[in-house]
């Protein structure tokens, strides 16, 4: 469908179909789509993006790619969608102190948190307050839980 129809838009009825729960697979059409456009059509269901240029052959390759099960993105357009994907990469990841992260760090190699403070030179308190605000940055609420999402997204190893 082309994101610039008269009426409801392309992103609405994409969200229709997904709110709906239909099993119908989209494929956006758009002259010249905006990359922040292109990875919110994607994010909400959309199995595939290509733009008005694309000829007869691409567009029938691309339904028939999307009604296989595949995603269909027009190969002018990835660049911009991985640039988005890594911006929002960056905006995403939770920012945590320096020192929040060596805490963070010495939880991972299993040391308490008076280990920690002796380690570092601080008080079981002031530890326990960083961990706290580790805690609230990631959305978790104990420290196998911070360990495993700081690991997952790339802030310990």
């Amino acid at each position: 469908m082309d994101r610039a129809l008269t009426g409801l838009t392309g992103e609405q009825i994409l969200n229709a179909v997904g709110r709906d729960g239909l099993r119908t697979r989209v494929v956006m059409i758009a002259a010249e789509p905006e990359p922040e456009l292109v990875y919110a059509a994607i994010a909400n269901g959309a199995a595939g993006y290509l733009t008005q240029d694309a000829d007869a052959r691409e567009l029938c390759d691309a339904i028939a790619a999307v009604a296989r099960g595949s995603t269909v993105l027009a190969p002018q357009l990835q660049t911009g969608i991985a640039g988005e994907i890594r911006l929002r990469a960056v905006h995403e990841r939770p920012f945590l102190s320096e020192r929040e992260r060596e805490i963070l760090k010495l939880v991972a190699e299993g040391l308490t948190a008076p280990q920690i403070g002796r380690n570092i030179h601080l008080s079981t308190a002031t530890v326990k307050t960083h961990l706290q605000h580790v805690y609230e940055k990631l959305g978790v609420g104990e420290r196998a839980a911070a360990v495993a999402v700081a690991m997952r997204r790339g802030l310990v190893e």
